[in-house]
């Protein structure tokens, strides 16, 4: 039971903006006890022993290739982790689940699926069935014996999820829903046995419904053939009078959005975490070519502009790794805190993701966008081998693109970033008015140049605050000026998300370099302050940029230099030799061979 002190700490959703974070209240990779580290390796061994030897095969479709793999990947208990031991699971933290998504991200198509399995296929009845429900499909699920799948986008309802066109019809004799219409890029379609699929009952009420393989009127479309995860299972739906029986409702009628939108949550945050895992495979894959590619007699790894690649790599993998076990801990431990107080499984851990919700979103574009820039700077170390298929590399750069766009676009996503938290300020769960406040203040006042701390990171600590205060200022201002038109100048608030991803990012970064620092010593952290003071230093210039970029769209004149005075004073970093920090990163990377932090 937690006592009312461990209550108070847990930090609401987005008050990392506002409040002061401190380095013992996160958890870091280096924080992984000894269970942890075995169930990350035996995602490692899965993957060396029954996939990666296996590449070509699942890209190519094998017939029921894909299928044996999720079923082994169920016997060795890779399935069940984070699912109660009720039905059938192991029962484990929200962190270790973070963790095998993480370290199986790395398995290309494979991945992808289970991935969609054990997240979308799985989480809707876990979260929102019946008891019956429950009993009757999780243990199969859990176990791998059965696959499952989603159904939720349609040919003209993507990101526009509710607009959906597929019904659902009461039969006469009241037993059964008739389905009809279609759906499209149902990841593991052409294998699953259970989907959750949406439609609107009476052409009104967005419900979702438990529908079986084999069930009459419901069948699949043929694999598509994809730029990337070729491997993945990808078919359209088809339903034509497809009679579900009316057990099979999901949650309530008419309440299908409450399943649609906060399954997604989970499943941001769980991306980043597989895409994550992607870039660390990527990262090494390209360390240990730039180690035995020779031009001008000699590695391309000793290379000046090479090292910077890699050093660039690693600091970026470092800050998506920092802000999300950040993130998961935070979910673990509010998860464990509503449990504590009575509430069942189920709604502690979506009440748990729904409160950082704003956090998964930007997990979600920072995870998905740093894959796609490790995979394509690998591609660039490889050379012109990188664009030959006889490199995984080049599979690595295909796989990639996807990830921008499911699990909510990234444009959706940072959209939802700046939406949640003013909507979270206007219903009173977030306290930005009065930081705002200060922030307007202080720029009123005479600057303060000079600082009498000069404890270790009392100069970064500083900086972070300054991002804060150039968000809120930012924010601040845009919403003052525009009102209600604010929802319709996306461009504006995607300036002010991308401040808040790079701040978020930033801060993490920071705090977990100076846990290290206190636990293993200021000797022992040398390297870390590298990466650390290299990130905040060109997160400076990029939130500068985002920052003009806003306000020269709704300001003009004096209102206009003010707020950009206010966001170079706020954006201002010491100097800085990023260039042999990167040298420092990159030498001690190609040292190890691998990403080694």
């Amino acid at each position: 039971m937690n006592t009312a002190a461990e209550t108070q700490k847990i930090i609401k959703g987005a008050e990392w903006l506002i409040k002061k974070s401190q380095p013992a209240d996160i958890f870091t990779s280096e924080d992984f006890g000894e269970e942890e580290l075995m169930i990350r390796d035996m995602c490692t061994q899965f993957l060396d022993a029954e996939v990666w030897p296996k590449l070509d095969r699942i890209d190519s479709l094998e017939e029921g290739l894909m299928k044996s793999l999720v079923e082994k990947a169920g016997e060795q208990g890779l399935l069940s982790a984070a699912f109660p031991e009720t039905y059938g699971g192991l029962g484990k933290d929200f962190i270790t689940s973070t963790i095998i998504n993480e370290y199986l991200g790395a398995g290309h198509s494979f991945s992808v699926a289970i991935a969609a399995h054990t997240g979308i296929g799985t989480l809707p009845i876990l979260y929102f069935g019946t008891e019956a429900q429950k009993q009757k499909y999780i243990p199969k699920l859990v176990s791998g014996e059965w696959a499952g799948a989603y159904g939720l986008t349609e040919p003209n309802a993507g990101s526009d999820a509710l607009s959906a066109k597929t019904t659902a019809k009461l039969s006469d004799d009241g037993k059964h829903y008739i389905l009809n219409g279609q759906k499209c890029w149902i990841t593991n379609g052409g294998f699953a046995q259970v989907y959750t699929v949406f439609a609107k009952i009476d052409g009104t009420q967005f419900t979702g419904f438990i529908v079986e393989r084999g069930m009459e009127g419901f069948s699949n479309g043929p694999e598509e053939q994809k730029m990337g995860i070729k491997g993945s299972s990808t078919v359209q739906l088809y339903f034509q009078d497809a009679k579900i029986p009316v057990e099979n409702v999901l949650g309530e009628i008419g309440k299908g959005h409450k399943i649609a939108f906060n399954i997604l949550n989970i499943g941001r945050l769980k991306l980043c975490a597989a895409a994550l895992g992607g870039a660390k495979k990527a990262f090494q894959t390209s360390v240990e070519y730039a180690q035995t590619r020779e031009q001008f007699k000699q590695p391309i790894a000793n290379f000046g502009a090479i090292k910077h690649k890699i050093a660039e790599m690693a600091i970026r993998i470092f800050a998506a790794e920092s802000a999300l076990y950040r993130t998961s801990k935070w979910i673990d431990d509010l998860e464990k805190q509503l449990i504590a107080e009575g509430k069942p499984f189920n709604e502690a851990l979506l009440g748990a993701a729904e409160e950082y919700a704003i956090e998964c979103a930007i997990l979600k574009v920072y995870g998905s966008e740093l894959l796609d820039f490790v995979v394509d700077e690998g591609v660039q170390i490889h050379g012109g081998n990188g664009f030959s298929a006889e490199y995984n590399i080049s599979r690595a750069y295909r796989d990639s693109r996807i990830n921008r766009i499911y699990e909510g676009t990234n444009e959706i996503n940072r959209l939802l970033t700046l939406d949640m938290t003013l909507k979270r300020a206007m219903q009173g769960r977030l306290n930005l008015m009065g930081p705002a406040m200060d922030v307007q203040k202080e720029l009123m006042s005479i600057p303060d140049f000079g600082t009498d701390d000069e404890t270790a990171f009392a100069a970064e600590q500083r900086l972070i605050d300054n991002f804060k205060k150039a968000i809120l200022m930012v924010a601040g201002a845009a919403a003052q000026k525009l009102m209600m038109q604010i929802e319709s100048e996306q461009e504006v608030l995607m300036n002010i998300a991308d401040m808040a991803i790079e701040a978020f990012h930033a801060e993490s970064v920071l705090l977990r370099v100076m846990k290290i620092a206190e636990t293993k010593g200021d000797d022992k952290a040398g390297l870390y302050l590298d990466v650390m003071r290299t990130y905040l230093y060109d997160a400076a210039d990029k939130i500068n940029k985002s920052g003009k970029d806003a306000i020269n769209a709704f300001a003009e004149g004096d209102e206009q230099r003010m707020i950009l005075m206010g966001l170079k004073r706020f954006t201002k970093a010491a100097p800085f030799n990023a260039k042999a920090a990167r040298r420092h990163i990159a030498d001690a990377v190609l040292k190890a061979g691998k990403y080694s932090f």
